[in-house]
């Protein structure tokens, strides 16, 4: 059974897209191609890489202060945490409000790979054209430039020019990009972690919360529309509540909150791999 995996955009809650990878390392199962957006993308780049989910979970909390950390934890830490730190520098270009490059090179310097052809599972990275409003798709060439395509939240994080065109978030026209494994996966896994919305919340967004929270609404709609034609053989929502974007502090909670929906992928996995099985 090949099996695919969609990862979409969603900031940092797109990291409770290595928990969810951590379930596929545990089952054994080696996902055929690999597809993701924003964040999904750079998780996506990450594991396809050869790194396994415990790896990137590694390399991710290398560069924060976890609550249980003692002092010399800290200590230890300190040359990643001021690497990511940098990376977080603001961009005053006008096109953006953080360097999305420093990020990258902070994530990507651990894996030293330029280029799709070396990467050992084959990736699928969404970006928008922001002029024609088309989906564009990458898997050759230089990595590092489709991800920060791909990543381009706008408002956020400036757009990248590639071959005389503008790009920007993937996000935009495909939040969770598992429609394109059709035909290179028998079996499809869509990961959406998009903001969790209850009705009754009350808390005035402010000036950048209210432009990613209209951006967040617009890609679920489109996403809702496409499930309603088509459905991937599983789709996981993990309920992440209370983290926003640009909550990079929040790590440990979006760990912690995507919990229970890698343990519900585990089980779906099991009953589907038993189904394999017996045929």
């Amino acid at each position: 059974m090949k099996v695919g995996i969609a990862l979409g955009g969603g900031g940092v809650r797109g990291l409770a897209h290595v928990p969810i990878l951590q379930v596929l390392d545990d089952l054994q199962i080696r996902p055929a191609v690999i597809s993701g957006a924003s964040m999904g993308a750079i998780v996506g780049a990450l594991y396809a890489s050869g790194m396994s989910a415990r790896e990137i979970r590694e390399v991710i909390e290398r560069r924060l202060i976890l609550k249980n950390d003692t002092w010399r934890d800290v200590l230890q830490k300190r040359e990643d945490l001021l690497k990511w730190v940098y990376a977080f520098k603001p961009d005053f270009s006008g096109s953006g409000l953080i360097n999305a490059q420093g990020m990258l090179n902070s994530l990507l310097d651990e894996i030293k790979v330029d280029s799709f052809e070396d990467l050992e599972i084959p990736l699928l990275v969404v970006a928008t054209d922001y002029w024609s409003a088309e989906e564009v798709v990458f898997e050759k060439g230089v990595l590092l430039t489709a991800l920060l395509a791909s990543m381009a939240v706008p408002g956020v994080f400036s757009p990248v020019s590639m071959a005389g065109r503008i790009m920007i978030d993937g996000g935009a026209v495909n939040l969770v990009p598992y429609d394109l494994l059709s035909g290179r996966a028998d079996f499809i896994i869509a990961v959406n972690v998009s903001r969790v919305r209850f009705t009754g919340e009350a808390e005035v967004p402010n000036a950048l919360e209210s432009v990613l929270g209209t951006f967040d609404i617009m890609q679920t709609t489109i996403l809702a529309h496409k499930l309603q034609t088509l459905k991937p053989d599983i789709y996981v929502w993990p309920q992440i509540r209370d983290v926003r974007m640009l909550d990079f502090g929040k790590v440990e909670e979006v760990f912690a909150q995507a919990a229970p929906a890698a343990e519900e992928l585990r089980k779906e996995l099991l009953r589907a791999l038993r189904k394999v099985n017996s045929t």
